[in-house]
């Protein structure tokens, strides 16, 4: 690389992490809310846990099918929606942190629910958010659908 183009390289990485720093504030502030707002009591399901996280799955699919399919450019938009808002609203510790506290009170039952149960709702959500993004218009007009999927 010419020494000129490190400091374009670098602008733009700063940029990158900046979108991912402003997409994580807002989804992890998302997640927060949503678990003060719904909170799991002792010896239950997580519930809003496992909401976030199917919830995050699906609109993941939905966004990468828009920005890698039919939008076919990047820009800061997948920095920032996928792995900023959505990475930060998904939760992986979150979901081993309620699996643990599940197994500590004697629910084997409901922790193993909660493994298997998120891992297929969040592979049928993607699953969902991929048919789903592949069926939506790939220009406002109707016209078009995605380069994969009957491109016009």
């Amino acid at each position: 690389m010419t020494p000129e183009r490190e400091p374009f390289r670098s602008r733009v990485r700063g940029r990158v992490l900046a979108a991912i720093a402003l997409g994580g504030l807002l989804g992890g502030t998302a997640r927060y809310a949503l678990a003060l707002a719904f909170p799991t009591p002792a010896g239950t399901f997580p519930l809003t846990t496992f909401a976030v996280n199917v919830s995050g799955a699906f609109l993941l699919a939905l966004l990468l099918v828009y920005v890698v399919e039919i939008r076919q450019r990047d820009g800061y938009l997948r920095p920032f929606a996928a792995v900023g808002v959505l990475g930060s609203y998904t939760t992986y510790s979150t979901w081993m942190f309620d699996t643990d506290r599940l197994l500590g009170d004697g629910l084997y039952a409901l922790a193993a629910l909660n493994v298997l149960g998120s891992l297929l709702a969040g592979l049928a959500a993607t699953v969902l958010g991929l048919a789903v993004g592949r069926k939506m218009p790939a220009r406002p007009g109707g016209r078009g659908r995605s380069r994969f999927r009957g491109a016009r």
